[in-house]
């Protein structure tokens, strides 16, 4: 069917087309498929094609602490200094806009959200996302608005993607991706949204970096968009029962406290109550529970007493590895 072959730079027509008519009617987004959208290696090819357009030797971004710990490393091999914003838990990880903005110098290029976030599970509100928005354009800012996890939320969770709020569509970098929704990791596809002027100047980054992502893999995509959803309602089910799973688990943890997360497929346990660091009370359970987690400190300095919980496995695993966990705590009284 001629699918082996090269395609454009910045992504099959027909996958642009289907990812425009996905964002008008879920992300309530009106974009130009030949001009505001690009195919991407996965979110990580967009989030460093975005970086590396946008950074100037010097420029300060700001992004989330705790949050996904690439952030930092695609500010710095673009050139650029990351500056950390806080996520508190008593803010729910919801980004204080006054701190943030406390933060900004004159050489504050772009800030990073994430939303659902990875490692919280937070979910930014409309609130929030209308007090960034004032904010980017009060302080003339790029933001890089990172929806990996957009489909995956719980209850009354709803996502907003940051680039429908007025003003913003010219000043946000929206990156999606398939991996997550779709479950999709190994094909590596993504898709970014944005301006025409960075959209182009990303493009021909690409152009020189990869050519462009797989053609089959764009193939699949469109497959994905325009398919039977029922799907991927099904996953969001499972991993809402496995989140049941896991608050249960964790409520009969004398100690550990933590927030519901409302997004993504990720938990943020507090186990400072232990008086140990992170990484030594995640070593503590991979050689005493044989459980592995994620230190919060892998998210940045502000993930210090925090810990990472995935329930991206089976329910009879995840149930096994929260029994250990508990015998584990237990012996620490």
């Amino acid at each position: 069917k001629g699918y082996t072959h090269y395609t454009s730079n910045k992504g099959l027509a027909e996958f642009r087309e289907a990812v425009a008519q996905k964002l008008k009617s879920e992300n309530h987004m009106d974009v130009d498929p030949e001009t505001e959208v690009m195919a991407t290696v996965g979110s990580m090819g967009a989030l460093s094609l975005a970086m590396l357009t946008i950074i100037d030797p010097g420029d300060e971004i700001l992004i989330p602490s705790p949050g996904y710990a690439n952030y930092r490393s695609q500010v710095l091999m673009a050139g650029g200094k990351p500056v950390p914003y806080r996520l508190k838990e008593d803010d729910a990880f919801q980004p204080d806009i006054e701190e943030i903005s406390n933060v900004i110098t004159g050489r504050t290029k772009a800030m990073v959200i994430n939303s659902p976030s990875n490692p919280t599970g937070a979910v930014l509100s409309n609130d929030v996302l209308k007090e960034i928005a004032d904010l980017a354009i009060e302080r003339n800012l790029i933001v890089i608005s990172d929806e990996a996890y957009e489909r995956i939320i719980y209850e009354n969770a709803h996502h907003v993607s940051l680039a429908s709020l007025p003003g913003m569509m010219h000043r946000t970098i929206s990156i999606f991706t398939f991996s997550k929704t779709y479950a999709m990791t190994g094909w590596r596809i993504g898709y970014a949204v944005a301006d025409e002027a960075i959209i182009s100047e990303m493009t021909k980054l690409q152009e020189h970096l990869v050519a462009h992502p797989s053609s089959i893999s764009q193939i699949a995509a469109i497959a994905a968009l325009t398919g039977p959803d029922c799907y991927v309602k099904r996953m969001i089910n499972e991993y809402a029962e496995r989140r049941r799973i896991m608050i249960q688990g964790l409520s009969n943890i004398s100690g550990i406290r933590f927030l519901k997360p409302m997004g993504a497929f990720y938990i943020f346990p507090n186990v400072s109550i232990f008086q140990m660091s992170s990484r030594e009370f995640t070593m503590y359970l991979l050689e005493n529970a044989r459980v592995i987690v994620v230190p919060g400190t892998a998210f940045g300095r502000f993930g210090e007493g925090y810990i990472r919980i995935s329930y991206s496995i089976s329910r009879e695993r995840l149930k096994e590895a929260l029994e250990r966990i508990a015998e584990s705590v237990e012996k620490l009284k």
